[in-house]
């Protein structure tokens, strides 16, 4: 099976651009391609207070995933993405609060509260835990091309694209297929499955290869993905 990156190591000079030890070689239409062709979707999950649920949900739910399990034919990659919380956006929120209230014991409450969130921010490294289903599809590629058949694609550049270009829409629809089928079996389980946008995948994929870049930078307001609508 075939990862998002790749686990081998170059012996050649660190000044080689970063892109070419990675497997990604473009995101488009709501899909990661991989320079071998495959594709690879991956779908956002909600998570669920197992302890919080009855004894008979508990046994519904490990019964419901356990059919999931037994019905899924090809590979699947469970991630789980752990960061420490930006609260930045939630104190600018907190102080325009503050000082648009006209009432001075409510300033006077918010201002505290902001206070106590800062402290208990600084004095514990407060993570945001994020879960991902990464969904695979591999097209069987045809290597044994005929040196005519080389000399044909050079030829007519155009019908390769189209080709190319077909192919990746008969690709994605057995992509969505799978797709389709994650959601219908964990749905009943009570999780909420969204598949991620292009940009969503651009972040998803920045924030793994660059954390401290990310966390520094934000590259957009969570509350305006459509993941959370």
């Amino acid at each position: 099976m075939e990862f998002l990156h790749s686990k081998k190591l170059s012996t050649e000079p660190s000044s080689s651009p970063t892109q070419k030890y990675l497997d990604v070689a473009e995101v488009k239409d709501d899909v990661i391609v991989l320079k071998s062709g495959a594709l690879r979707s991956i779908l956002a999950v909600s998570a669920i207070n197992f302890d919080l649920k009855s004894t008979d949900e508990q046994e519904a739910i490990i019964s419901q995933y356990q059919n999931f399990l037994n019905s899924v034919d090809f590979p699947v990659q469970i991630l789980i993405s752990s960061r420490k919380l930006d609260m930045r956006n939630y104190f600018e929120f907190i102080t325009s609060k503050e000082k648009t209230q006209s009432s001075e014991l409510l300033r006077l409450q918010l201002s505290e509260y902001k206070n106590f969130i800062e402290q208990l921010v600084k004095g514990s490294d407060i993570m945001e835990k994020n879960f991902y289903i990464i969904v695979p599809f591999s097209p069987i590629e045809n290597k044994k091309k005929s040196f005519f058949s080389n000399i044909g694609s050079l030829w007519n550049p155009q019908k390769n694209i189209l080709e190319k270009r077909e192919n990746f829409e008969t690709y994605k629809n057995q992509l969505l297929q799978r797709i389709d089928h994650i959601i219908a079996a964990l749905s009943g389980i009570g999780l909420r499955i969204v598949p991620l946008k292009t940009e969503e995948l651009i972040e998803l994929l920045f924030d793994s290869y660059n954390p401290e870049i990310f966390n520094a930078t934000g590259l957009k307001d969570v509350s305006k993905l459509e993941l959370t609508k």
